[in-house]
């Protein structure tokens, strides 16, 4: 297993993460805002499990091995090897606390690349905190959220001699921005995409500071300010900062570079006035003016500021675009021998395409399933118009703003599919249409423009099916959705739009949820996981196919629902493309549940190794697969679009 986890860089809002932390002594405090970010630079490893010991092959940012640090995983070596402190002391530190709360053997962490700068204000050792954290995680398959890694690297670092900040072990987020918010002990973590990639320069500026006098001094000024110097500090770290940093905020989101820009020369300049004077000896910090007003770089930035702790550490710059960071590097390197680390903050991949399987023989409607595939069996829409049931599904993806949809159909049923998508009615059969149906032949033909075919020669599952899709969706998110399914939304928003505007503001695989009693949990796949929004989106820890009541019980309850109330698969959801790796790998090794290659385990091994979230659908869906059920849809369908 291969893991890679970066640096972490504050954008906005430095020192917050404390200060806010203050709020438990000192409610009239602000809150505490920071805008954080993962580099493109990190620590690289492969895991393996160990039966016995902890063992870490580490490799330094200049390229040099270390000798392998080996260690018995037990409670007492670990803490003591942590309370010494030192470079192993933050992996023996998380390695303690993942101990002291899951039942858990070795690991073997082989770090065999890093190449992000230590102290630098880049969070390096919080990096490795949350290595070993995610490690253990995916390893032993603990069912931690992203945020429960970040609360184990943090308790891991404290665990040593190291003081760091709430917000260091946010690059367990990824390269993704994240907006974190500091109400005492309560830690609220919302990330978020830009839309437009925006380009930064992290600059080394080859000095000194003391981090840990900075703290002393700034701490100082707190829980309760005593004169104005520390009513200045509180006022900047409180209202000052909070109003910068949501600013910046939005300004990220809209990829606005310039604004993003002003924001943080106005951070920095509020920064120098407030808090300069609290530690005048380190946060003068005259190499990191110099290069913030250094000439030659002026055409090329939109702003800058200090970066972490602030002091003659590290400076960061927005810049305009690709040219303009090569050349600030370019300069600073040449005039001031100082080294450079690109950032770039990419925006979010918009989910283009859409798979729709429509490959299975309709055994539950059998015979009518021999004269006319399932997919095509006729629904009401409600404007009174018959069209078959992959119409009003193909619809309802088009409506939320796919482009591109790929059927999946059997070799023998393409033809069928094609005929209605893509050939006109002959001429004497057109000419009998009213007015209004030979424009809605245009519309219909138009779809048809918008589709694509995939063959599945054998019929082997669902997820054999998706995995037909590969080539076509060419490493793209794409939304998913049931061949055999129609959904109807609670509200103005279709279903699948709901889902793909989870997506857009999360950035990760979305699977649609419904609430399903015991008695009927046998027919879905089931997941389970913790709210990171009450009733609406869940942080998914286990995916399970058609569980039975003691099995669902047991371990897929959701803490906050009913004892007999459990959440399952919607039917539509949003993927990463790295779902076609472990498809791959189960049709490769032949990997096979009831007899078929499914879509489920293979969802919950990317829950694993990426991040996954749930979201409760607001609306209903209608198999058309049973014929009962295909009976009522027929009534209920048009009635609820009737009241929609």
């Amino acid at each position: 297993m291969r893991i890679f986890v970066p640096g972490r860089i504050c954008l906005f809002g430095e020192h917050s993460d404390w200060a806010g932390g203050y709020r438990r002594v000192n409610a009239d405090l602000e809150k505490g805002y920071t805008i954080i970010t993962g580099t493109n630079q990190g620590l690289y490893a492969k895991v393996t499990p160990h039966p016995t010991k902890l063992i870490l092959h580490a490799t330094l940012s200049d390229g040099t091995r270390l000798d392998p640090f080996e260690l018995s995983m037990e409670r007492k070596a670990l803490l003591t090897e942590a309370e010494n402190g030192g470079f192993f002391s933050y992996a023996a530190g998380v390695a303690y606390q993942i101990l002291t709360h899951y039942h858990v053997h070795g690991l073997e962490i082989d770090n065999y690349v890093t190449d992000l700068p230590t102290k630098k204000g880049l969070s390096s050792s919080a990096a490795t905190c949350v290595l070993v954290a995610r490690a253990f995680n995916r390893v032993y398959d603990l069912k931690m959220t992203v945020r429960g890694e970040m609360e184990f690297a943090y308790l891991g670092e404290i665990t040593t001699p190291s003081r760091c900040g709430r917000m260091d072990q946010g690059c367990a987020y990824g390269n993704r921005p994240v907006m974190m918010t500091f109400d005492g002990d309560r830690i609220d973590v919302n990330e978020f995409n830009v839309s437009e990639d925006l380009f930064f320069v992290i600059v080394d500026l080859g000095a000194s500071k003391d981090t840990k006098e900075i703290l002393h001094q700034l701490n100082h000024c707190y829980p309760f300010a005593e004169n104005e110097l520390q009513k200045n500090v509180q006022g900047y770290l409180g209202r000052t900062s909070a109003q910068i940093t949501c600013q910046a905020h939005e300004a990220l989101r809209q990829g606005d570079a310039v604004r993003v820009g002003q924001l943080m020369k106005e951070a920095q300049a509020e920064f120098d006035k407030n808090l300069q004077p609290a530690c005048p000896s380190q946060l003068t910090a005259p190499i990191l003016h110099q290069v913030l007003n250094y000439a030659p770089i002026q055409p090329h930035i939109l702003g800058g500021k200090g970066v972490g702790s602030q002091g003659d550490g590290s400076a960061q710059f927005i810049v305009k675009d690709a040219a303009d960071q090569e050349k600030v590097i370019e300069i600073l390197k040449r005039d001031l021998d100082m080294s450079c680390l690109e950032l770039v903050i990419q925006s979010e991949q918009r989910v283009r395409k859409a798979v729709i399987p429509a490959a299975g023989f309709g055994t539950r409607l059998f015979p009518a399933s021999k004269a006319v595939k399932k997919e095509l069996f006729p629904i009401i829409d409600q404007e009174g118009r018959a069209k078959p049931a992959i119409m009003v599904i193909i619809e309802e993806a088009v409506n939320s703003g796919i482009e591109e949809i790929c059927l999946i159909v059997q070799s023998g049923d393409r033809q069928l599919f094609e005929d209605f998508f893509k050939t006109p009615p002959a001429i004497e059969n057109f000419n009998k249409l009213s007015k209004e149906d030979q424009e809605y032949c245009q519309y219909l033909m138009g779809l048809g423009r918008r589709i694509s075919f995939v063959t599945q020669e054998s019929q082997d599952g669902f997820g054999h099916a998706v995995y037909c899709a590969r080539e076509w969706v060419d490493n793209e998110p794409f939304l998913l959705m049931l061949g055999d399914h129609l959904y109807s939304s609670d509200n103005q928003s279709a279903c699948a739009k709901q889902l793909l505007d989870v997506y857009k503001q999360i950035g990760h695989s979305v699977v649609g949820l419904q609430v399903t009693h015991v008695d009927h949990l046998h027919m879905f796949g089931c997941v389970t996981g913790i709210w990171q929004d009450p009733d609406s989106i869940l942080s998914v820890t286990e995916f399970y196919e058609k569980p039975d009541a003691t099995y669902a019980q047991q371990h897929l309850h959701v803490d906050g629902m009913e004892d007999e109330q459990f959440l399952t698969v919607f039917g539509q959801y949003v993927l990463a493309p790295k779902i076609f790796d472990y498809l791959e790998e189960h049709i490769a090794h032949n990997i096979r549940h009831r007899g078929e290659f499914q879509l489920t385990p293979c969802l919950d091994k990317l829950r694993r190794e990426d991040n996954f979230s749930g979201y409760l659908v607001k609306g209903k869906r209608f198999d058309i697969g049973v014929p009962e059920v295909y009976r009522q849809t027929l009534i209920d369908f048009r009635n609820i679009q009737d009241k929609a």
